[in-house]
């Protein structure tokens, strides 16, 4: 059970931080509350299946044509939907949850409610200490924490990591240094929904294809950067190991606990709100930012 517990975690928890990141790099830089952020990541999914499924293409070559695909929607959905009322969080936000239904609803009619599953790109299992531990899951936890690497490298080590950060701690001061706060602002977003295709890819392998497939993970995500802090890369690191521990000891230590996992996430966010709204890693925002 210790090893099912810490598997699920580094699965789970990989899953949620990748989320977490993209969402908090667009809420950091532009304000924007992207409700539709993981209906971006069941869009890649079924990207990925049609184009291995369908199409007959390799699953890297589909994995890059899906990325490809997100990104540019992500850009069209930026310019149209969400530039235009930018500066009104609450339109922001509803056009987002709108943006998420018609993902949602485009699905199902292409490719219907039906469930599907992608088969492994590594087939077999590992035995260790009596525990059976599948190559796919250490492939996806591999693959997540090279993605993940890849991201602090990007945001720490080139020209554009360095204004998304910058321009996440202070817009105005990043506008005076002679920044494009609009460009860095939609450049962040396709950066954020590509880190959601490529949470899609890593993961693809492991879960059930569906059109409702983006909701449970937009709770845990949404639970993440509460307790992390809106906006802290770091504290949505941290909160997604955090929240995928707490799942996983539910899902193991209590019967029935899989019906749970969602009310706990939710619970736990509630009390982040209530005695540090902030989160663990945020700050406290002035009504003037």
């Amino acid at each position: 059970m210790i090893a099912d517990i810490v598997l699920t975690t580094l699965i789970n928890g990989s899953t949620y931080a990748l989320l977490a990141i993209g969402f908090s790099l667009i809420f950091g830089v532009a304000r924007i509350v992207n409700i539709a952020h993981t209906a971006f990541y069941m869009v890649a999914a079924y990207c990925i299946f049609y184009g291995t499924h369908r199409l007959g293409v390799p699953p890297i070559l589909a994995v890059l044509m899906a990325i490809i695909l997100v990104m540019v929607l992500g850009f069209i959905c930026y310019r149209f939907f969400i530039e235009p009322i930018r500066e009104h969080e609450a339109a922001v936000l509803i056009a987002t949850i709108a943006l998420a239904m018609v993902f949602q609803e485009i699905v199902m009619l292409i490719f219907s409610g039906d469930f599907r599953t992608v088969p492994p790109l590594l087939p077999g299992y590992l035995e260790f200490g009596g525990v059976k531990i599948a190559f796919q899951q250490l492939l996806s936890i591999a693959a997540a924490g090279v993605i993940l690497a890849a991201v602090w490298t990007f945001l720490t080590r080139t020209r554009l990591g360095l204004a998304i950060r910058t321009t996440a701690q202070d817009r105005e001061v990043a506008n005076l240094m002679g920044m494009n706060e609009a460009r860095v602002a939609m450049l962040t977003l396709v950066v954020s929904v590509a880190l959601a295709a490529l949470t899609g890819a890593a993961v693809l392998p492991l879960t059930v294809l569906h059109p409702h497939m983006w909701m449970a993970p937009l709770i845990m995500m949404m639970a993440v950067v509460v307790l992390g802090g809106l906006g802290s890369l770091k504290g949505s690191f941290t909160g997604a190991y955090i929240l995928a521990f707490s799942e996983a000891m539910v899902v193991f230590l209590i019967p029935k606990g899989a019906f749970l996992r969602e009310s706990v996430a939710l619970s736990i966010m509630i009390l982040v709100l209530l005695l540090r709204p902030e989160g663990l890693f945020g700050i406290a925002f002035e009504e003037e930012r």
